[in-house]
């Protein structure tokens, strides 16, 4: 099976401290940040303030200076504002009523990497918004159940997935979860949803043993799963539009309890 030759780090107890250090510092950031989150806000000024934030506590933005594909992300966040799925770019744009707006941030202490990510209700907003933020929230929290030593990644993979589309809701195949450590991106991918016979390969089903850190991350669209990425080649959107929601935890098997490291 593909899965047996995925290497996936199991950390030590030691290193697991250096990883909930920085994901200290996550949660802190982002808990920082829901009082700047407001109708008025510069996107670019939410970038500032956790740069200055993470920078203060002896520690390096994840994601600034992140290259893929040749490309250097410049940001120390990434803040999507409604129909935006992820990887959206600060800016002068302003937040506007009832916008939703995904803010995801790394940090990088010590060597190890934390990684988490909140949706944001900009002031009011509409019944069918708040509805998809409570579902991407729940299959986070269902998902994160799984988080046990002996279970697989399918199985995070379809409470995710069961959550969101018995609700109406679909999840995002494009992107996925991933391993956390001494990189921000390890093994094994997480996918949101279970795979179909033919992209197994791709997403191997990784029997989960004490002491993996996961980045669990269900990225929800209101509307079809479909996304395209724009033209500055970070910001993936909803190809049809539609609202989407991201909301991320730092987790690690710890026998039959997962603990999340990113809670606020």
């Amino acid at each position: 099976m593909a899965a047996a030759n995925v290497r996936v780090p199991v950390h030590t107890a030691d290193a697991i401290l250096k990883i909930e250090g920085a994901c200290r510092i996550v949660a802190d950031v982002l808990q920082h940040l829901q009082e700047y989150v407001v109708p008025g806000a510069v996107t670019l000024e939410l970038d500032a303030i956790a740069e200055d934030f993470i920078r203060t506590r002896g520690a390096e933005p994840a994601f600034k200076g992140y290259e893929v594909d040749t490309k250097v992300y410049p940001y120390t966040l990434c803040v999507s504002i409604d129909e935006e799925v992820v990887h959206g770019m600060p800016s002068q744009r302003v937040l506007k009523e009832g916008q939703i707006v995904s803010v995801d941030v790394g940090v990088q202490k010590d060597g190890y990497f934390g990684d988490s990510a909140f949706t944001f209700a900009v002031g009011a907003i509409s019944e069918e918004k708040q509805r998809l933020l409570e579902a991407t929230q729940e299959s986070l929290r269902l998902g994160i159940e799984q988080v046990v030593d002996g279970h697989r990644v399918y199985d995070i993979a379809r409470a995710v997935q069961t959550c969101v589309e018995n609700q109406g809701f679909s999840v995002v195949r494009e992107l996925v979860g991933h391993g956390i450590g001494q990189h921000l991106h390890e093994e094994p991918p997480v996918p949101n949803f279970v795979p179909g016979l033919l992209h197994r390969n791709r997403y191997p089903n990784v029997r989960l043993q004490t002491g993996m850190a996961l980045a669990i991350e269900p990225m929800v669209n209101l509307g079809l799963f479909h996304v395209h990425t724009a033209r500055d080649g970070w910001t993936v959107y909803a190809a049809d539009g539609k609202p989407s929601a991201h909301f991320e935890h730092t987790v690690v098997v710890d026998g039959t309890t997962p603990r999340i490291l990113t809670e606020w």
